[in-house]
């Protein structure tokens, strides 16, 4: 059986620290903040969830938390506020992101400019911010700008925000009107990268508008298709701000999505291990929900 000398041993540790000691230290600041930041609290949120937690005295309880959340009507109702948000918004605003995208491809270079500048202003204010115009655009007299619109028709004002049936659709609303700028640049930015020589041939077969669309340009985006269901599905099913500054999850739950039950669970009621339960359910949603696109939607996806 062979040994390696410890001298040997030492040297080669030098050498290795001379050569890529600056490159480790480099990372060094990175790695100890995704150690503290991130890997720490979702660690401890583990372990929380298997505790009635107090501040002072936790104690071990198992899956009593994950028991009680499967039990509660509110969280599923909460879950399904947020399957049919993200159903109703996501597909859709892929397709105005396409359209708008497609349209503005084929304007002059100044007026793309303009337009991605300008249907890209709203991802640089905070939600919040928009949050706060949507409250008085469905202001519920007929100061509120959409309830001015319906008046031209003769309608009566509409409690956007104050009924069931409405209130979540008019999150929906919210969302199909807004959140298409970082979109529009990466769909832009695609068919800006799709070969010109591929479309000279197809004028040379004589093909239509149309089969050189679904051909050509529509697989060649199939990747950033992808990307923005994925992206889409996740932003949705995490959906707070809007929620948080425009209904409160209400009326009557109507509103109230996973994002704000946790939120509610933790910082209302204070039950921390429970709301850790809640926020790891829905992790496993969102990691499950990605898996499947990523293998039923990427498989005929063209690179």
């Amino acid at each position: 059986m062979t040994t390696i000398a410890p001298n040997r041993v030492r040297s080669s540790a030098g050498r290795l620290w001379r050569e890529y000691g600056w490159a480790y230290l480099f990372i060094l600041a990175p790695v100890l903040l995704f150690l503290v930041f991130t890997l720490y609290p979702v660690v401890s949120a583990l372990i929380m969830s298997f505790q009635q937690y107090n501040i002072m005295n936790s104690t071990w309880i198992g899956f009593d938390n994950y028991e009680r959340l499967f039990q509660d009507a509110t969280f599923w109702k909460s879950m399904r506020n947020t399957v049919i948000f993200t159903v109703c918004t996501v597909p859709v605003n892929i397709i105005i992101t396409f359209v708008l995208s497609y349209l503005i491809y084929q304007m002059k270079t100044k007026w793309q400019t303009f337009f991605k500048a300008t249907l890209y202003l709203p991802a640089v204010a905070s939600g919040v911010t928009i949050s706060i115009v949507w409250l008085a655009i469905f202001d519920p007299t007929n100061v509120g700008l959409l309830n001015r619109f319906l008046e031209w028709f003769g309608l009566d004002p509409v409690i956007w925000l104050g009924q069931s049936k409405t209130a979540l659709f008019s999150l929906i609303l919210m969302n199909w009107l807004g959140s298409h700028g970082a979109g529009i640049i990466l769909y832009l930015a695609s068919m800006g990268g799709v070969p010109k020589s591929l479309y000279e041939a197809a004028d040379i077969d004589h093909a239509s508008g149309w089969t050189k669309f679904t051909r050509i340009t529509w697989p060649l985006l199939k990747p950033t298709t992808l990307y923005l269901l994925v992206t889409g599905v996740i932003t949705s099913f995490q959906v707070f701000i809007s929620v948080y500054m425009m209904t409160q999850g209400g009326p009557n739950f109507a509103t109230t999505t996973i994002a704000y039950l946790i939120y509610q669970t933790a910082f209302q009621f204070y039950e921390f291990g429970l709301a850790s339960a809640q926020s790891f359910v829905l992790a496993f949603l969102i990691i499950l929900v990605s898996v499947i696109q990523f293998k039923y939607f990427s498989s005929d996806v063209e690179y």
